[in-house]
């Protein structure tokens, strides 16, 4: 499928959509992980992306920075940069503190395996080598998404094993953006 994507910053009136993509990608990456039936944890999930978002607008991209993919009118993509989040804190024992963590990479079901999360990724290292940041971390418990990672950044800084439960790691990675771009 040949898709028309257009990737800029999020606008007020892109809000309600982008709450339910949130929704929407959310909760097929649960159900996809095995996990579809940890409904508190998906809400959970839901309604930090939402914070996030928040964020972005309150502090005019300055706290979180998101940058969202469109084919037509329909949000197809999303990416953000911020603080290191406290589990990564916590993870690495706040060997990452002061770093900055992208994250929020999600597309859309059924515009996956299309090239978009490149493309996000693409231009979210672009911003941050403007920005002037050196380095980033990002991390993941979702088994799909950590062999993506693992085969666009290598091994992880850090793996810990069956953190979700058996056989469900969290991963965390440290790149240089020099290498992304």
């Amino acid at each position: 499928m040949m898709l028309n994507v257009e990737i800029r910053r999020p606008k007020p009136e892109d809000i309600s959509q982008l709450n339910d993509f949130f929704k929407t990608v959310i909760t097929d990456t649960f159900i996809k992980e095995g996990i579809g039936d940890k409904w508190n944890d998906i809400k959970a999930e839901i309604d930090i992306k939402k914070e996030y978002i928040k964020s972005d607008f309150e502090s005019n991209g300055e706290k979180r920075f998101f940058l969202i993919a469109f084919n037509g009118d329909n949000i197809i993509g999303s990416i953000e940069y911020g603080p290191v989040s406290n589990l990564i804190k916590k993870l690495t024992n706040n060997a990452y503190e002061g770093l900055i963590e992208v994250g929020t990479v999600f597309v859309h079901p059924h515009s996956q395996r299309n090239g978009v999360g490149n493309r996000l990724l693409k231009a979210i290292f672009e911003v941050l080598q403007k920005n002037g940041v050196e380095e980033f971390c990002l991390d993941s418990g979702y088994n799909r998404a950590q062999r993506i990672w693992k085969k666009k950044f290598g091994d992880p800084e850090y793996r810990l094993r069956d953190y979700w439960g058996s056989g469900n790691d969290h991963m965390i990675w440290r790149i240089k953006v020099s290498d992304c771009v």
